[in-house]
């Protein structure tokens, strides 16, 4: 393992916790898609599919374990816990045009044409535009809470360092994923616009405004 991908599943976790830490300190799920959130659980849920059948390290296994029943227990807290804190009024994304997408991709673009690489390949191209949902609310809104905001950051530096990761696997290795890497491009992509309001305002300590 590569310097960027450790930083990049730290940064993953990172943006889990800093979620759970907002949901539970607030009580609240105020200004969270629970559209991004569901396409996460259903990212994690069909690509780490190997678990039943592959064994790779203890590390391994321990973080897909924990990207699954996380996404799972977040849906949890938004659907039941604190579920009057969630205004689906502003979560209009049509998030089934993204799944459609995925699932088309998922068949065209897979190493072997298999039910296991098949969904690990839907669940790549899914991951690349989960955030829509979450940024399209945050345009809506026209503002956002800044442990909100830092969540959304950890969320996008953790895919751009895993674009990172390709690039270093493949000088180093030969070894190229094509399917990540031009997936890993899109995220990155959709989370530009975020990233640079991030750094003009939340670093600089002013509070996170949106033009609709």
């Amino acid at each position: 393992m590569n310097i960027f991908r450790l930083v990049a599943d730290m940064m993953h976790l990172a943006s889990i916790f800093i979620l759970l830490i907002k949901i539970q300190s607030t009580q609240s799920c105020v200004g969270i898609s629970f559209k991004s959130q569901l396409l996460y659980a259903a990212v994690f849920s069909t690509r780490y599919l190997d678990l039943f059948f592959k064994f790779y390290s203890i590390y391994n296994t321990a973080m897909k374990v924990f990207f699954i029943v996380s996404s799972v227990y977040i849906l949890y807290l938004m659907r039941v816990k604190y579920k009057a804190t969630y205004d689906p009024g502003l979560d209009m994304f049509r998030y089934e045009f993204l799944v459609l997408a995925a699932a088309v991709l998922g068949v065209i673009f897979s190493y072997e044409f298999t039910p296991v690489e098949v969904l690990w390949s839907f669940s790549i191209w899914l991951e690349s535009v989960a955030i829509m949902p979450q940024l399209y609310m945050l345009q809506q809104t026209g503002e956002a809470e800044t442990i909100t905001t830092h969540y959304i950051f950890a969320l996008g530096a953790y895919r751009t360092l895993y674009l990172a990761n390709w690039g270093y696997r493949y000088a180093v290795e030969g070894h190229a994923d094509m399917i990540a890497t031009v997936a890993g491009l899109i995220q990155t992509a959709l989370y530009s616009d975020f990233f640079y309001l991030y750094y003009t305002k939340v670093l600089k300590g002013k509070k996170m405004e949106i033009a609709g």
